[in-house]
Order: structure tokens, then C-alpha cells, then sequence
């Protein structure tokens, strides 16, 4: 799923969320307050596919104008299909679409309207499973996230001196709602604050920000 914002007005900032799965979108417009659900637009498209993320970037200028921020947060729910020799290499192409292809197709989408502006920010949010096995049976998840890892270092040495403020987000513990926290998982509200705070200040690029627990939401990135 990719965010963004447009510029703000008197009622606060745009938001643009986009999705493959539209269920997903419905209970995100429930979950949002009355008062600002009219600053909030869903679109259901996938941005792994070059032709319907065009379609869904020229929908978006169309309905909220200039984009000014970029939020890439792309993944799926946990996966564990057993040891790696038991997996058809389907598992394995299907895991590198979802965490790597889109990721690079999102960017090549999007970032063109926001790479030259130095009041513009990309930010992607990974995770810490690229650099570990999280548990047996996992191993193309690892896979996966380490190639989204690696992709966001060689843009980041790639354009070294773009405008734009580009950063990542990895988190590298669980995330859960209230009611289903666990000791040293990040409370997802808390996690959309710090990063809603990244993205306003505006004040590093090219900046990797790990959040190995929630106290670094503040020491890390607030």
C-alpha cells in the first residue's frame, strides 16, 4: 500500500491511499474519524503493475492536484510456507512481486513528481526481516525483504543529490492494534504519528531511521 499527501489546507493535510484490496480500503474509511474522512481518498489499484499505476497516478492528480509526499509501505500479512526445498518457485517469484516489483514499480510511478522538490518527501517503510531468519520456514520472506533492503541503498546512492527528501523507515519489530499489542511491538497509531512527524519536518534526507523497539519512536524519529 502507498500513501500520499497533497498540499495542506485549512482543514489539514490530503491523503491519497492506495490498495489492491478494497476490503482493506473500507475498514481504513471506517476506522477514520468523520470529521476528517473527507480528507481521505482510496483507490483501489496495483501499483505492482506499470500500467495500473499509471492509471492510478493520473486518477490521483486529477482528484487532489500537486503531490507533495510519498509514503511506500508495501508487503503482505505473515507468510510460512515451510523449508525452501518443499516451495515451488512460484512461492518464490510471488514473494519477490509483492515485496521487490512492486516496490521498484511504485517508485518508478511516482517519485518523478516529487524528485525535484526540495519541500518533497519520499519515504519507504521496510522491515528488519532482511537481515534475519525470522523463524523456520520463513526463508523467502528474508529473501524478499532483503531485496527491498538493498534496493533502497542503491537508490540512495544513485541519487545522492536529488531534492526531494528520501528516507526509510525500518522497523524491525512487530506492529498491533491495542487490543492485540505485545511487550516490545509498536502500537500502529504511534507508528503513524512518527512517521507523519518524519514526513512534515522535513529536515534530513537520504537517512535511515530503525525502530528496534516503541521507545525509539521518540528517540529515533521525534
Amino acid at each position: 500500500m502507498a500513501s500520499m499527501k497533497d498540499e495542506s489546507n485549512s482543514k489539514g493535510f490530503k491523503v491519497v491511499v492506495i490498495s489492491r484490496d478494497k476490503t482493506k480500503l473500507d475498514k481504513l474509511r471506517n476506522f477514520v474519524s468523520p470529521s476528517t474522512k473527507g480528507n481521505l481518498t482510496t483507490l483501489v489499484g496495483n501499483v505492482g503493475s506499470e500500467e495500473q499505476a499509471e492509471e492510478v497516478k493520473q486518477t490521483l492528480l486529477k482528484s487532489v492536484g500537486k503531490i507533495t509526499d510519498v509514503v511506500s509501505s508495501l508487503g503482505f500479512s505473515w507468510w510460512q510456507g515451510g523449508p525452501p526445498h518443499t516451495q515451488p518457485l512460484k512461492e518464490l517469484i510471488w514473494v519477490m512481486e509483492t515485496l521487490l516489483f512492486s516496490t521498484f514499480v511504485s517508485w518508478k510511478t511516482f517519485f518523478p513528481l516529487v524528485k525535484d522538490d526540495p519541500n518533497c518527501t519520499y519515504t519507504f517503510i521496510t522491515g528488519g526481516a532482511g537481515e534475519k531468519l525470522l523463524m523456520p520456514g520463513t526463508g523467502f520472506l528474508t529473501v524478499g525483504s532483503a531485496s527491498t533492503l538493498a534496493f533502497c541503498q542503491i537508490l540512495r546512492d544513485e541519487y545522492p543529490d536529488i531534492p526531494c527528501k528520501l528516507n526509510q523507515v525500518k522497523i524491525n519489530t512487530g506492529v498491533g492494534t491495542p487490543e492485540h499489542m505485545v511487550p516490545g511491538y509498536l502500537n500502529h497509531m504511534e507508528l503513524g504519528e512518527a512517521v507523519t512527524t518524519l514526513v512534515e519536518k522535513k529536515n534530513k534526507s537520504h537517512t535511515i531511521y530503525n525502530i528496534n523497539c516503541p521507545a525509539d519512536l521518540k528517540t529515533v524519529i521525534l
